[in-house]
Parts: C-alpha cells; sequence; structure tokens
C-alpha cells in the first residue's frame, strides 16, 4: 500500500500580526498569510488570482520567541499539516473543518537567489612543435 503523506508548503505574505493564546505548557499563534497565483483571461492578460490562508502554530511557552518574526508584511515559507476537526454546534448541527498547523515557519527571500553559472574555461592555445 501506498504512503500517503500529510503535508504542506506554502509562501506568502503574513496578512495579519498573530493573535497568540498562552496555556499553562504551550501557546498558540493564529494568522493568516495571502498568496496569489497568476492567471491568464480570454484576452490574454495576466490577472493574479489571491486568497487568505488561515494557519496555527503551537509552541511550548518556553520557546515563544519564533513568534516574533508574525508581523503583518513578512514574506515567510510555512510547512506543516492538515489537522481535521469536527463538532456539534448548539442547534445540533455537525460541522467540519480542516486546520493547517505550521510546523516550522521562516523568512523568505523577496528574490529568488540563482546560483552564477561556473566561467566558461578559454581552450589554451597549444605550442606547435617546430
Amino acid at each position: 500500500m501506498k504512503k500517503i503523506e500529510n503535508s504542506f508548503s506554502i509562501s506568502g505574505y503574513i496578512a495579519n500580526d498573530a493573535q497568540i493564546r498562552n496555556f499553562d505548557t504551550a501557546s498558540v499563534a493564529r494568522f493568516a498569510i495571502s498568496v496569489s497565483r497568476p492567471e491568464k483571461n480570454q484576452a490574454g492578460e495576466t490577472a493574479y488570482k489571491s486568497a487568505l490562508i488561515n494557519l496555527e502554530a503551537w509552541r511550548k511557552n518556553e520557546s515563544l520567541d519564533s513568534f516574533d518574526r508574525l508581523k503583518k508584511g513578512e514574506l515567510i515559507t510555512v510547512t506543516g499539516y492538515f489537522k481535521p476537526e469536527e463538532w456539534v454546534s448548539a442547534d445540533g448541527k455537525k460541522n467540519q473543518r480542516v486546520i493547517l498547523v505550521a510546523t516550522k515557519f521562516h523568512r523568505t527571500p523577496d528574490v529568488e537567489e540563482t546560483p552564477e553559472a561556473p566561467a566558461k574555461k578559454t581552450p589554451k592555445k597549444s605550442k606547435k612543435a617546430a
């Protein structure tokens, strides 16, 4: 049987400062990132479709300094997993949603860095024997 992976990796701009809730042994930061993708319309023009993706990140209370990076406007890359939740509302209706839980996040460079191409070697002129 094939192994199914439950993971994601996404890059985007933080849409709002993280809302942090502290509990006895851990804390959670909830925030959204804005992502977009180019899409061509029928006229051949490129338009960008944007979306807000809600995330949450959990940390032990001893290591909350990583939450300091979650400020509005930062370009970050997030990796994590999908967590399904189900609950019954007060009126008896069943609800469900999928939460994206961030396990790692880091600042992303604004410009993609590409390695320089190696310099071409110029062929040495051989000396002809006289």
